[in-house]
């Protein structure tokens, strides 16, 4: 582990965490590839990566613009290499919650807001059921500073949580409407059919190249699928993750036979399971309806294991909202060095929170699914 790792881990005892932070720590040794990751002021991580500026837009401003004249000569003009306060494997931006706000905010705009035309502080929870109350405090003070120093905030992403108020699966789909229950029926049969094993990470089988590689090409798979790419996950840190003992990670794999057809990383961090990455063999599951499959299973772990929430991360939110995921949405920070492009964004802010669009349509903000 390299010196910034080492050192941001130290300063993050108290952070706004849900999950471990040797995440954040393996995370800032082996980046994402084409990411450059470092430590702030205070030990909150940083990280340097291009970013396409239509990642976050809403369907219909990205078909306009895709559908421009030209696009595909100029489109590279819509990718810059921003700054990102935060990191990609943290539910949260990474905040201790004895930070220094005002200190902190003077580091960033003398630094940071200087060296790149566009500056994200990502992640901000607002008020989140998942934090203590002094975390959702320092990101109240930061978001309100940042403001204060030029920036626009944006509605972020949202996150899926569940709260654990049932003894097993079977008292899950009980909470959800008939309809929703028979449907979920029929595609949990499939259960039945596989082997499914449960694998500490530190195990000695990940000390095995060939099964951390196996596990990778799945991981990629689900990537290559996903409507937005940015954040490609290294080798290395799938490596570091499978083989840290401490970090108390959960594997469970999905087998058929002798075909491994995915695996779900875990982590018990307090009183939740934390749902963290999967990888998936097409077209098998799909045919075995592994993400249907591993979220039954992913319940009836924590109600085994005492726990009292179950968090289930950013991606698809209509069909976590099917499966009664609760939501708590989160706020980016934006900082354009250009005085002209700050005064656009805060006009057209409402196109690049698709999130909270899709939020207010389905009514979805923390309460269960119907």
């Amino acid at each position: 582990m390299n010196a910034a790792a080492s050192s941001g881990g130290a300063a993050l005892a108290d952070a706004s965490l849900v999950e471990p932070v040797s995440l954040v720590e393996h995370f800032l040794a082996h980046p994402p590839d084409g990411f450059e990751a470092r430590v702030l002021r205070g030990g909150v991580p940083y990280f340097v990566a291009p970013f396409d500026l239509l990642t976050t837009a809403d369907d219909a401003l990205r078909r306009r613009v895709q559908g421009l004249p030209g696009y595909g000569w100029w489109q590279r003009a819509l990718r810059w290499r921003a700054g990102f306060v935060g990191t990609t494997v943290s539910e949260y931006a990474v905040l201790p919650a004895d930070l220094d706000v005002p200190a902190f905010v003077d580091a960033l705009m003398r630094g940071p807001a200087r060296e790149h035309a566009l500056l994200i502080v990502k992640d901000l929870p607002q008020e989140s059921p998942l934090l203590a109350p002094r975390h959702n405090a320092v990101a109240r003070r930061l978001g309100d500073a940042l403001v204060a120093r030029g920036c626009v905030l944006l509605e972020g992403q949202a996150l899926a949580w569940l709260p654990i108020e049932f003894a097993d699966a079977d008292g899950w789909l009980h909470s959800l409407s008939a309809s929703r229950r028979k449907d979920l029926r029929r595609k949990l049969r499939a259960r039945a059919e596989l082997d499914i094993r449960s694998i500490a990470t530190g195990a000695a089988c990940f000390d095995d190249d060939a099964v951390v590689d196996a596990y990778y090409a799945l991981y990629d798979a689900v990537y290559a699928q996903s409507e937005i790419h940015f954040d490609r996950l290294s080798r290395a840190f799938f490596a570091a993750v499978l083989r840290d003992a401490a970090s108390r990670g959960l594997v469970f794999e999905y087998r058929h036979g002798d075909t491994l057809l995915g695996f779900n990383l875990c982590y018990v961090a307090g009183d939740a399971l934390v749902d963290k990455y999967i990888g998936l063999r097409y077209p098998q599951a799909r045919e075995f309806n592994l993400y249907f499959v591993s979220w039954a299973h992913n319940l009836d772990e924590a109600c085994r294991r005492g726990l009292r929430r179950y968090i289930a991360g950013w991606t698809d939110p209509t069909i976590k909202a099917y499966l009664g995921a609760r939501f708590t949405l989160t706020r980016h920070a934006v900082y354009l060095r250009n005085p002209l492009l700050r005064v656009l964004l805060r006009r057209i802010s409402g196109l690049f929170e698709s999130d909270s669009h899709w939020q207010e349509d389905s009514g979805a903000a923390d309460r269960p699914g119907s």
